[in-house]
């Protein structure tokens, strides 16, 4: 059903680019409304990555990314923005007066203004078709680490050659009681300082291979791999498999909109406008024209700025800078 409260921004997605967005618009006393389709805030951060350090965000020197998001919604949550998590954004309609209908699966939200900041959409891992590991799913199989304790002195499986695959399998080696990572070949798409690092660690590394099955009952106690060059086969003592296979990413009925996109990209223009009036876009989701995207958190915190400061001014025709943060009296 409709929720008939008009909004100044709704902001859609709750990753650190939506998170920080949703901050501003506070900062700048704009009513604010956060949509996101997971059950919590953070994206592929609280999804994906809860456990892993992220290095490139200004101000810290390293930093969890469970950690991150935690300050982040700390620090939006100053302005008591309204949360709305698990809808999915639908459609987008604009009203005769200028205002927007933002329409997700569960109901119509009213707005001035949207800043999308979607990331890469909605996101999937991609499953291997094994009825062995579809019956251990989330019971030994996993294609998450949202924190590390199901894996604490397990023989672990990795599987994959993505820079999650093996961050993990260096991030878990001195904690679970083995590792072994296989991957169908000796090229790896991860970063090549991790990849030296994997090859001079502890970790057992098989090259070529694939997982063909996995054994047990109530609980895994083995898988059996093999090499895809010869078919043959070996079996390996495990009790926990991460299969890091890569996603899927999904932006919805988004591109049905009238949006303009450059293949998955929102296309912006330097004020992090879109080509609807009203709506904007901020961090991976969009495109500056004539711009390579970056995709990096620090680039999105600043695109959020850009957009919500530019929102504003579209909703009060008041002037874009906002003043500095440290003439504030909170």
């Amino acid at each position: 059903m409709p929720d008939d409260e008009l909004y100044d921004i709704t902001i859609l997605g709750a990753g650190p680019t939506g998170l920080f967005a949703a901050f501003y618009a506070g900062m700048r006393e704009m009513k604010t409304k956060i949509i996101e389709a997971l059950p919590e805030p953070g994206g592929q951060l609280a999804v994906l990555y809860p456990e892993k350090n992220i290095y490139d965000v200004p101000g810290y020197p390293k930093v969890l990314a469970k950690d991150l998001v935690e300050n982040l919604v700390k620090q939006t949550e100053t302005w008591n923005p309204t949360f709305v998590f698990e809808e999915k954004a639908e459609g987008l309609n604009r009203c005769e007066d200028g205002t927007l209908e933002i329409v997700t699966n569960r109901g119509i939200h009213r707005s001035k203004t949207l800043v999308i900041c979607a990331g890469i959409g909605a996101f999937h891992p991609n499953r291997l078709p094994i009825e062995s590991v579809n019956r251990f799913e989330g019971n030994g199989v996993y294609y998450f680490v949202q924190e590390k304790r199901p894996f604490y002195r397990k023989k672990l499986l990795v599987v994959g050659g993505g820079d999650s695959a093996v961050d993990w399998a260096l991030n878990l080696k001195d904690y679970a009681s083995s590792v072994t990572l296989i991957h169908r070949r000796d090229g790896f798409r991860a970063h090549p300082s991790s990849v030296t690092e994997l090859m001079q660690s502890s970790v057992d590394v098989k090259l070529w291979y694939e997982l063909k099955e996995v054994h047990g009952d109530d609980h895994i106690t083995g898988a059996t791999i093999f090499d895809n060059r010869t078919g043959e086969e070996m079996y390996i003592e495990v009790d926990a498999v991460l299969l890091n296979l890569g996603f899927k990413a999904d932006l919805g009925t988004m591109k049905q909109w009238g949006l303009e996109f450059d293949k998955r990209y929102i296309v912006v223009n330097a004020r992090q406008e879109t080509n609807i009036p009203g709506v904007y876009a901020a961090g991976d989701v969009c495109k500056i024209e004539g711009v390579e995207p970056l995709n990096l958190i620090a680039t999105g915190f600043g695109q959020a700025a850009i957009a919500v400061n530019y929102a504003t001014s579209h909703i009060t025709g008041g002037r874009v800078f906002p003043g500095h943060s440290s003439e504030m009296r909170l």
